[in-house]
């Protein structure tokens, strides 16, 4: 069964799934309901309902501002956190492109942020591992909406010395809780570079 279809069956309300995803991968996102209807493509009052279900259990909190109401998620819900890992192990392994990467020898670690986790950060894709920058570009070509991803690419090597010098893009990005680390194949390396 396709993680997808588990998660529409454990949560029994496609709309409500549909809200969930998009509440948890764009945390400091706030939508108000006609503009949640045209992006999930669900009927207005199925939105309320589910808005309000939401609401009510304390994951999204509603606002007012300019006569319309706008729902975001609660970062301080108690499964907050769990329901975030849930939801990204599902984007994770629909995606292509961490499939792509995945599939390719050499690669220690992948990291997404930005655009992927819906926060502000100075690249949205980091990887570590031997991979030219033309075969990167290759695997985001193939979904058109990751045309303006921001990426950087380390050698291990290189990441493992900036690491160990405290180097602040590599920090900032990495110890960012909001980032998905989608693939870790050098967590020893990594702990051994922190405490040098």
């Amino acid at each position: 069964m396709a993680a997808a279809s588990v998660l529409k069956s454990l949560f029994s309300s496609q709309t409500r799934v549909k809200l969930l995803s998009t509440f948890l991968m764009h945390p400091d996102k706030e939508y108000f309901i006609r503009e949640l209807t045209r992006l999930l493509n669900e009927q207005i009052n199925s939105i309320r309902r589910e808005l309000e279900n939401l609401r009510r259990v304390g994951l999204v909190r509603a606002r007012h501002r300019n006569r319309k109401k706008y729902y975001r998620i609660d970062s301080e819900f108690f499964l907050y956190t769990d329901l975030r890992n849930l939801f990204s192990k599902v984007v994770q392994g629909e995606s292509p492109l961490v499939a792509g990467l995945r599939n390719l020898p050499n690669i220690h670690l992948v990291l997404l942020a930005g655009l992927f986790c819906g926060t502000e950060s100075k690249v949205d894709l980091l990887v570590v591992g031997d991979i030219k920058k033309e075969m990167l570009e290759a695997l985001l070509a193939q979904e058109p909406t990751l045309k303006n991803v921001k990426y950087s690419i380390f050698s291990k090597a290189d990441f493992l010395y900036r690491l160990s010098l405290k180097d602040r893009f590599v920090l900032e990005i990495l110890d960012d809780p909001r980032h998905l680390l989608v693939l870790n194949a050098m967590q020893k390396e990594l702990d051994g570079a922190r405490t040098k």
